[in-house]
């Protein structure tokens, strides 16, 4: 998995995000499962590599200030389609006494959801496959509909067969998809072309009903690295036919769990790419995501984020 000098592209959504606080005052920013991982990837990857961000956004003022955001991040911006006339979706997060979140969106008609589908998109999509990682996730695959789910089947088989790996993180997320069938049929689909899984076992559990780790390492037989995050638990891991656990870093007081599992994929992945071991990125998965989960907000700020080499 070692790359000197990776160019990777992670392919979703950003949304507009409105933190719902205690006093009832909303604070506006912007996240999304996929830019989350963009931006904590570019951080732990450091002056390494490139890292763009695939998307559409709109031509209003929130995509301008998504894009200066992206930029003053370090991520590359020439896979953004700006579509005339439409704008990116909205989410507010609400967060309970012991940081679980709520979320309440606002996307069916986001600028994304047509991000393969415009003439704008054949030159993006016929330059995925020359990336050395492409990574996307089942957000990503619930708002590009059928064409588009389509139109990144086609990439990630160029993709590998161009020696490129494919990453996939599962966030199910039911209100996206018109079915369950629908979904698990999408998810099969992708899963065939995947290198590594980034899992999470409550979404396992929720879109296939596999009752237990053995249940899900057994699903995916022809994928050789398997991370299966559990939230605060041990994360499992299944590489090169061997397995182990990495315990999670424990912390005194969770505020926000946004991004807990993005990051942790960021730091992994990053990890990875610099030639650690599985085990030892999960390690540095685990201390990212429990800087992240004590300050609010999915993207929190540098000073939290230190590389964790």
């Amino acid at each position: 998995m070692t790359r000197l000098s990776p160019r990777i592209a992670l392919i979703g959504e950003c949304m507009i995000e409105l933190q719902h606080r205690a006093d009832g005052s909303l604070h506006q920013s912007f996240g999304g499962d996929t830019l989350n991982t963009a931006v904590y990837l570019r951080r732990e990857l450091g002056e390494t590599g490139s890292v763009d961000y695939v998307t559409a956004l709109g031509d209003d003022s929130f995509s301008d200030a998504m894009c200066k955001q992206w930029k003053d991040e370090g991520l590359g911006l020439g896979r953004v389609q700006r579509l005339p006339g439409r704008l990116p979706g909205l989410y507010c997060i609400q967060t309970d006494a012991n940081g679980e979140r709520k979320f309440l969106y606002w996307r069916n008609e986001a600028a994304v959801r047509d991000c393969f589908t415009t003439p704008a998109a054949e030159p993006i999509l016929a330059a995925l496959p020359d990336y050395d990682v492409v990574y996307f996730s089942g957000i990503t695959l619930a708002v590009l509909g059928d064409i588009g789910r389509e139109r990144l089947l086609q990439t990630l088989v160029e993709t590998r067969r161009r020696g490129g790996k494919v990453v996939f993180d599962n966030n199910y997320r039911p209100r996206l998809w018109a079915g369950i069938e629908a979904a698990r049929t999408a998810y099969h689909r992708v899963l065939a072309e995947v290198d590594i899984a980034l899992l999470t076992e409550d979404d396992e559990r929720a879109l296939f009903g596999y009752a237990d780790s053995e249940q899900v390492f057994a699903a995916y037989p022809g994928i050789d690295e398997v991370v299966l995050k559990r939230g605060a638990d041990d994360c499992l891991i299944r590489w090169a036919g061997e397995r182990f656990a990495v315990p999670a870093v424990k912390v005194e007081k969770v505020v926000d769990t946004t991004a807990a599992g993005d990051s942790f994929s960021a730091a992994y992945l990053a990890s990875r790419l610099k030639g650690s071991s599985p085990e030892q990125a999960a390690l540095a998965g685990h201390r990212l995501a429990s800087r992240v989960i004590q300050v609010p907000g999915a993207l929190i700020p540098r000073v939290y984020t230190k590389p964790v080499w």
